[in-house]
């Protein structure tokens, strides 16, 4: 639940695991689509020729462009263009829901990787990073061959219908933190992927929708009651929680919530906090001016044995 990335899926598809993967945010369940529904072997020629065509696409000076590069300043021009034109190829190729993830993954980790930013996307670099002059270069995302025991699948549903559809195993619950949502921390791939040419608000130039499209576990008033919904709800024989030091509940208030599930067993990760903390405090010139209270944090992970 909550894939985000999708590096656990990822990484459990490659260990052999059948993963079933979910996460709201529609850029998050196309790369959960890519790493652990994908199988590899279905795709993999014709991924490699129509990647030689999207490269080869003339570039487009379009919403991207003007909305990224121009009125905001997280990717270099000639790069906004160059993904203009590839996402306007892919949406008129109308293909399969599984090769399209594919080739949309490509798309944005190519951008990822000459973007001009710290990470997150809630704010640009005032100078423009070294990476951002490089020239945009779709890849073949690293997807996994199929595993004997069954389909992985991923999913877009809200947390707290999924967990009434599904059963398994195992259950690894990474949920927000904090009240900062992944949806405006990775606007620009929500729009990238829904190509909605949405309308947007601030420096930082996000979806509008960020406004509205809130989830209860951002919220420090409504995450104990709605994250213990999910986790009642769960039918798996293990829960694995990750779930940080500076979050919304102490680990001691986390301990009680899943004890009613079953035996809870607490593991602790010292852990470097986000990039901004380690870069320190900056004013609007660019100069640095303070710094953090600490740039590291305690990561939990909360095991569950659940009650049979």
């Amino acid at each position: 639940m909550f894939s985000g990335t999708a590096r656990v899926s990822h990484a459990l598809k490659k260990a052999g695991h059948r993963v079933t993967s979910n996460d709201l945010s529609t850029y998050a369940r196309i790369l959960a689509t890519t790493y652990s529904q994908v199988d590899k072997e279905e795709h993999l020629d014709k991924v490699e020729q129509l990647l030689k065509e999207l490269q080869a696409v003339k570039p487009i000076d379009g919403y991207f462009t003007e909305t990224f590069c121009r009125k905001s300043r997280f990717f270099q021009p000639f790069n906004g263009e160059r993904v203009d034109g590839i996402r306007e190829a892919i949406k008129d190729k109308c293909l399969d829901p599984e090769l399209e993830a594919i080739l949309l993954t490509s798309l944005m980790e190519a951008a990822d990787r000459v973007d001009s930013t710290t990470g997150v996307q809630m704010a640009y670099l005032k100078k423009w990073a070294p990476r951002s002059f490089n020239n945009l270069e779709l890849r073949i995302p690293d997807m996994v061959t199929k595993v004997s025991k069954g389909k992985c699948r991923a999913y877009g549903f809200d947390a707290l219908d999924f967990v009434t559809r599904v059963s398994g195993d195992v259950a690894y619950l990474d949920p927000p933190y904090n009240q900062h949502s992944y949806l405006g921390n990775y606007h620009i791939w929500e729009s990238l992927v829904l190509w909605d040419k949405s309308e947007v608000y601030g420096v930082a130039c996000k979806r509008i929708d960020t406004k509205t499209r809130k989830s209860e576990l951002n919220s420090k008033v409504k995450f104990a009651e709605y994250f213990s919904k999910i986790v009642e709800s769960l039918k798996v024989n293990k829960i694995l929680v990750s779930f940080s030091n500076e979050g919304f509940i102490s680990k001691e208030a986390m301990e009680i919530l899943l004890s009613e599930k079953g035996q809870v067993t607490t593991h602790s990760f010292d852990y470097k906090r986000y990039v901004g903390a380690q870069i320190g405090i900056h004013n609007h010139q660019g100069d640095r001016v303070g710094e953090v209270s600490h740039t590291h944090n305690t990561e939990y992970i909360f095991e569950v044995d659940v009650n049979q």
